[in-house]
């Protein structure tokens, strides 16, 4: 879990209408929103998979493409 301290906005009547987060704060943020935004990602890819092909096959294809 990631250890935010934001300092809060507020309006006159004392409810929070913002968050200032330090640099630091920020970057780890957006590196765990990336994060889970590639495993979401990882996810979907692998319920939609119909098959997969061993790389060793991938691999001679691709090098027969280059050869040929």
């Amino acid at each position: 879990m990631l250890n935010i301290k934001p300092r809060y906005l507020v309006d006159e009547a004392g409810r929070k209408t913002g968050a200032v987060l330090s640099m630091k704060d920020y970057r780890r943020l957006m590196q765990r929103l990336e994060d889970l935004e590639d495993a979401l990602d990882l996810d979907r890819a692998v319920r939609a998979a119909t098959g997969f092909r061993e790389y060793a096959t991938v691999r001679d294809e691709l090098r027969g493409h280059l050869d040929g």
